[in-house]
């Protein structure tokens, strides 16, 4: 994405955040999309979903034809799982938080399509839990550079493997001191 094309840049129009959230409870064709939009014009969503798309804020994970035409299902893409450090600090404190609560969104709509039942079979390969690390700031492309070397065996598909979504974020102990030399609680 270039630079000027940043994640808020993108998702921050009042629009295009509705859609966002809308998808990020179950994927739907752009037909359904505008039943719960409905106050906005086709071609505006149209636009809209269009320019999501293409910045892989949303996917397509259905087409078939009816007639005569493509009718496309959409879901939140994977763009909004991965924001670079030069795009966080170049966004407001409004469009941080915004693009955060983003974020926690597709995580959820991830984690409500699952069939959670005792005999469902995915149990097993469910987890979340918080760790506090203790790190400078010289430490994390050292951590960073490991996690990729560990996870890079596992980012193809094997024979055999399961798909599973991994989920970071790094966010700062606010009980802790923030800045250099800053001691954590």
């Amino acid at each position: 994405m270039p630079d000027s094309e940043r994640v808020a840049d993108v998702v921050q129009h009042p629009v295009r955040l509705r859609v966002i959230q809308v998808l990020g409870r179950r994927p739907m064709t752009t037909a359904q999309l505008h039943e719960v939009v409905s106050d906005v014009s086709p071609a505006t969503l149209y636009r809209h979903v269009a320019a999501l798309t293409k910045h892989g804020f949303l996917t397509v994970v259905n087409e078939r034809r009816v007639r005569g035409t493509i009718e496309r299902t959409y879901a939140l893409g994977d763009r909004l799982a991965h924001v670079d450090a030069d795009e966080l600090s170049a966004m407001t404190e409004a469009q941080l938080r915004s693009s955060f609560l983003l974020f926690l969104s597709g995580l959820a709509e991830s984690f409500d399509r699952l069939p959670l039942g005792a005999d469902a079979g995915y149990r097993e390969l469910l987890g979340f839990g918080t760790s506090r690390l203790y790190v400078s700031p010289d430490d994390l492309p050292a951590l960073q550079e490991g996690f990729n070397q560990l996870l890079q065996p596992y980012l193809t598909e094997a024979p055999g493997s399961q798909p599973i979504l991994l989920s970071t974020s790094l966010i700062p102990d606010s009980d802790g001191e923030v800045g250099p030399g800053a001691r954590g609680g």
